[in-house]
């Protein structure tokens, strides 16, 4: 067993997401939380968990690593969701975010994360997709969650962990903690890897 927290490596979590900093806290070891605001974008021939990996990369090479502790190991990551093959975002405002919802009610969707772990020679990404089923949901269900809930700052505006989560979602395949938007588990294998392999 590797303690994160004697490795000699000062982590950052580049998200300001409180469910990745509440997941990741939750792992038990400690991180610094820094962010630089960088755009989401990619390319448009790119699928599904291939979103979730480039946005991932592009927020850790938005970061001078050499103006960071020479033993900074960054932490970054992006979650999409995706539909009958089209990549959902975070919703614009609250009317988007009942158009998403109405579009995964009844349906199977893909929630893709995209790791990336980075010092200042080496990269590693990694993704993780889990398989969501959502019941039907009736309309009032969405209206009452996106005002009581807001759920704008979210992929595919829903959190699992909310009211939506508990009375729509059927069942998953894979990791919960990834729907969260960090696929904890897998993340502390892969950093546990990263870190023997320095």
């Amino acid at each position: 067993m590797i303690d994160l927290n004697n490795s000699g490596f000062h982590f950052i979590l580049a998200s300001r997401s409180p469910r990745r900093q509440f997941l990741l806290s939750e792992t038990g070891f400690k991180f610094e939380v820094q962010v630089i605001e960088t755009e989401e974008n990619y390319p448009e021939n790119l699928l599904c968990e291939e979103i979730a990996l480039h946005v991932s990369r592009e927020k850790a090479l938005a970061f001078d690593m050499h103006a960071l502790p020479a033993n900074t190991l960054l932490i970054t990551a992006d979650t999409i969701v995706w539909l009958d093959g089209e990549c959902i975002g975070k919703p614009l405002d609250e009317q988007d975010a009942k158009i998403m919802l109405r579009k995964l009610s009844g349906k199977r969707h893909t929630v893709a994360t995209g790791v990336c772990l980075r010092t200042r020679d080496r990269m590693h990404s990694f993704f993780v997709n889990t398989e969501v089923f959502f019941r039907w949901l009736e309309p009032d269900e969405i209206d009452y969650y996106v005002k009581h809930y807001k759920p704008l700052d979210k992929a595919g505006a829903y959190g699992i962990q909310e009211w939506i989560g508990y009375i729509g979602v059927e069942r998953i395949e894979g990791s919960y903690f990834n729907v969260m938007g960090l696929p904890v588990q897998r993340l502390y294998c892969e950093l546990k890897q990263f870190i023997q392999n320095q």
